[in-house]
């Protein structure tokens, strides 16, 4: 037989054995996200709009290269490369066939063959920073090093390495063919191996990037009163499934989240991995408990909802879906018992706040601070929240707050009657309380014609804004009262009004701690910064912006008792800021400010600079 067609032969065959075991395991987790829930498309999010997050954190890698510049680079190089490199990969096994893709010797030919040599000689510097990050460095936020991820990226530095040289040599000779078989091997080994355990990343992520649901931390809907949350198989759906396959176990979320910086079991990675370990093990289908075989109960309840995995995952995985899902499915089912979750769930259907206090400590504030009830007739309706309406220090920002108002001369009042937004019940799992939070506030609103709302709280802010719309959809029958108002953070009112407010040349040095809920959860950042700006110096801490360190209040976590771990959030947080240096230090978020005082309330008074919210910092310039 003729040694070509011996050779077309051989390598048909080879051919044909690594896309037959690419497509065994490949086909396989494709047809499990097939086989769960379909979800419903946010409408909102449209398609151009899914165009350019492709574009920008798929093509430009932006998110991998912002978060982890040297390391981003790397990576992304090794994705320009590869498609770089796909052309020359289709011409390489064509040529074998007697079929030119690339006309090596024309002006194109010329350009691309040196485009290709460009990244190829990059993407060996990448391979090898990688390689040196792994190996040598050995970076704690790596995934356990394996021979398979060891091995893809071999075969991607001999890809990279031996394609140049076939284009070189236009002589037939023996080391061409050692470099010829070299080459066509590496890439057939290579391709088998994508579908596995973390490579699959290079094929799912991108598609999880452009499905992904709009906004931060949306949290899906559940169906109907009989909806169990995310508790088996049966209730994950396929954008979920499809994130948990595009997990990197970069750890990158690993590396922000304040639970297991302070030595708590949670580990955002286990979450989508836990999930992934499941789809395999157990498929969509599946009635077994996921919090029982797959993740860690414990570990789901010492989540603060902060986000910053979210933030900072590059491949779109959307961890906050998964962690409230998963306790709804426990709360649902009954089977997360805790007693302080208990005592607040009851105080939240009972008394209509998280503290479990009556309404009449509410209506005794409002007479104290002299706060007028809103008719409709004023421009601001005030919303309290629980930390407003009941906690002291939450009662000391409203009350400067107020004296800003009254200053600008914005006319304001509060509900005669407020209750809860729902938020600690939302994020702990509860969404039935939640909801009836909702409709009587949404009610209230209604009746008295509030257009404009505004807020000292954050939590409340994002709830209004946005949980209220994405509860179960009212029962057949049932009429859900429009909320026809807008809400807003103070902070965003006092930068719209920073003109009409105190400003000096010289003051303190502020360290401002961005709120995860007013950062990660509405995307302000600036406002804060540009009030205090105006009548101080503000200073950050190390972690700041969208990197900003949770107080450990949120999530509900504040109402249950003891966190656990070898370190508190609060105080960790605490200690960073104050070694900022600065002289007093701010935030915008009653919780933090509650977290930030408890932790150093030993210390007050030596030498710790004073914890104060945005609210009270101008108020005092006010008086001054």
């Amino acid at each position: 037989m003729d040694r070509t067609i011996t050779l077309k032969i051989i390598v048909l065959a080879l051919i044909a054995v690594s896309f037959g075991l690419f497509a065994v395991r490949f086909g396989r987790v494709v047809l499990r996200i097939l086989q769960a829930n379909a979800e419903t498309p946010a409408a909102e999010f449209t398609f151009g709009r899914r165009c350019w997050i492709f574009f920008w954190e798929v093509l430009c890698q932006a998110n991998v290269i912002q978060r982890r510049p040297l390391v981003g680079i790397a990576h992304a190089l090794l994705l320009w490369g590869f498609l770089a490199f796909l052309l020359a990969e289709f011409d390489h096994f064509a040529g074998i066939f007697g079929i030119s893709l690339i006309d090596k010797d024309s002006d194109t030919g010329v350009f691309y063959f040196w485009l290709v040599f460009l990244f190829a000689f990059c993407c060996t510097l990448a391979i090898a920073t990688l390689a040196f990050r792994r190996h040598i460095l050995k970076s704690e936020w790596l995934d356990p090093i394996t021979t398979e991820t060891s091995l893809t990226l071999a075969l991607i530095f001999i890809v990279m390495l031996t394609l140049l040289p076939l284009w070189w040599i236009s002589e037939p000779s023996r080391a061409s063919q050692v470099i010829w078989w070299l080459h066509t091997i590496a890439v057939l080994v290579l391709l088998p191996l994508l579908p596995h355990a973390k490579n699959l990343h290079m094929l799912l992520s991108p598609i999880a990037l452009f499905l992904q649901r709009p906004g931060f931390s949306q949290i899906p809907a559940l169906q109907d009163a009989e909806d169990p949350g995310l508790a088996t198989g049966l209730d994950i759906t396929r954008l979920t499934a499809l994130q948990a396959y595009s997990c990197v176990e970069c750890g990158r979320c690993t590396e922000q989240c304040p639970a297991y910086n302070t030595g708590k079991e949670l580990d955002p990675r286990l979450i989508a991995l836990g999930l992934n370990y499941y789809m395999d093990e157990y498929g969509p289908r599946s009635e077994s408990p996921i919090l029982e075989v797959a993740i860690s109960p414990k570990a789901v309840f010492e989540c603060t909802t902060c986000g910053a995995c979210e933030t900072h995952c590059p491949a779109g995985i959307q961890h906050l879906s998964m962690i409230v899902g998963l306790r709804r499915g426990a709360v649902i089912s009954g089977t997360w018992q805790d007693p302080n979750a208990a005592k607040l769930f009851q105080s939240l259907s009972e008394h209509g706040n998280a503290m479990g206090v009556s309404e009449a400590e509410r209506d005794r504030f409002i007479a104290w601070q002299e706060l007028p009830i809103f008719d409709g007739s004023q421009e601001y309706c005030l919303w309290l929240g629980c930390m407003g309406a009941f906690d002291p220090r939450g009662r000391a920002i409203i009350g400067s707050f107020v004296e800003i108002m009254q200053h600008l001369g914005t006319s304001y009042g509060v509900l005669s009657k407020e209750y809860c937004t729902g938020d600690p019940a939302r994020r702990l799992g509860n969404d039935a309380i939640t909801k009836e939070l909702a409709d009587i506030n949404r009610r209230l609103l209604s009746h008295y014609g509030a257009l404009k709302i505004v807020s000292i709280c954050p939590h409340c802010v994002r709830t209004i804004a946005e949980d209220w719309n994405q509860l179960q959809p009212a029962e057949a029958g049932e009429v859900q009262a429009p909320l026809d108002a807008t809400i807003e953070h103070h902070t965003e009112f006092l930068a719209r009004h920073a003109d009409r407010l105190p400003s000096r040349d010289t003051g303190p040095t502020v360290a401002f701690h961005d709120p995860c809920y007013l950062g990660r959860y509405r995307n302000v950042y600036n406002d804060p910064r540009y009030v205090l700006a105006q009548t101080a110096t503000v200073v950050e801490p190390p972690r700041t912006r969208e990197s900003s360190y949770c107080c450990g209040a949120g999530g509900g976590l504040v109402f249950l008792g003891d966190e656990g771990g070898n370190r508190r959030m609060n105080e960790e947080r605490a200690n960073e800021l104050i070694a900022t240096g600065a002289d007093v230090i701010a935030t915008a978020c009653p919780f933090c400010s509650a977290s930030f005082r408890e932790a150093h309330k030993p210390n007050a008074g030596a030498g710790t600079p004073p914890f104060l919210d945005i609210a009270q910092i101008v108020a005092e310039q006010i008086r001054l």
